[in-house]
């Protein structure tokens, strides 16, 4: 889809809604919505442009409303490479975001813990990533009008709303974990040999999302900050299967930590 064709896509949304904050909710982490006061909820079919999510628990939709006095676009469900989406159209929503005028995105995902302390059901502020995939969204002519043509990526994730949520998770008594995560394509789940690789990298969590979504915030100028809800420990000596139904439910046992730190930042 062209630049102007995202722009209109735009222009519909703000027809609808207007937002400061974009949130992207990962597998199992909808419980985020229940802090949010929803004025409008618009499937993702409804939306020009938008792919459409086909992971269980992703349910689709762009929710507009407000979590304290911050007006947030959220999306309950994102897109995946492993789907068979590009990273153009896995990013079409951020640079959509960003013709709003969206500066500040928070992203949650689900991801395996590569250190013993990354039990399940805990949560991993993103300090820093490994983009593993061999692709960038960024990939093709750059949209100049939304940032240059090779992006900074020094800070990705904002040192200010790290900061926030370091402090927020402090003082109210939150066992905030940090580490660096790595994207893999996915749908596979890692062998017991890719883990060590992705240890000895220096990952300390592994997930197949995020890392395309943050690339292009960064082009864009975007704020961001992350959490990764983990829902299983990857220890390559003691090698165990990670079905869905266990993954979904480790992320909603740690979504009300994110939810908490999300909104303690928000609201400031």
């Amino acid at each position: 889809m062209s630049p102007s064709q995202e722009r209109l896509t735009a222009d519909h949304l703000l027809s609808i809604a207007r937002a400061d904050i974009a949130v992207i909710l990962g597998t199992g982490l909808g419980v985020m919505e229940e802090s949010i006061a929803v004025e409008r909820a618009v499937p993702y079919a409804d939306i020009h442009g938008f792919p459409v999510s086909s992971v269980k628990s992703h349910s689709g939709r762009l929710l507009f409303g407000t979590l304290g006095d911050a007006r947030v676009a959220v999306m309950s469900g994102r897109f995946h490479l492993y789907e068979g989406y590009s990273p153009r159209e896995v990013t079409f929503p951020i640079r959509v975001f960003a013709y709003m005028g969206i500066r500040r995105l928070f992203i949650s995902n689900a991801a395996g813990g590569l250190r013993p302390d990354l039990v399940p059901g805990s949560a991993m502020l993103i300090t820093d990533h490994i983009n593993f995939t061999a692709q960038s969204p960024l990939t093709g002519p750059n949209i100049e009008e939304l940032g240059p043509r090779f992006p900074d990526m020094t800070r990705p994730y904002s040192p200010a709303l790290i900061a926030e949520a370091r402090s927020f998770a402090r003082d109210s008594g939150i066992d905030l974990k940090e580490g660096v995560y790595v994207q893999v394509p996915g749908p596979s789940m890692e062998t017991a040999a890719e883990t060590r690789m992705l240890r000895m990298l220096g990952a300390d969590a592994v997930g197949m999302s995020t890392v395309m979504e943050v690339i292009q915030a960064a082009h864009c100028g975007m704020e961001v900050l992350a959490i990764s809800a983990v829902t299983n420990n990857n220890d390559p000596d003691r090698y165990t299967p990670a079905p869905l139904e266990h993954v979904i439910a480790m992320a909603e046992k740690a979504g009300p930590t994110i939810a908490r730190v999300f909104a303690g930042v928000i609201k400031g």
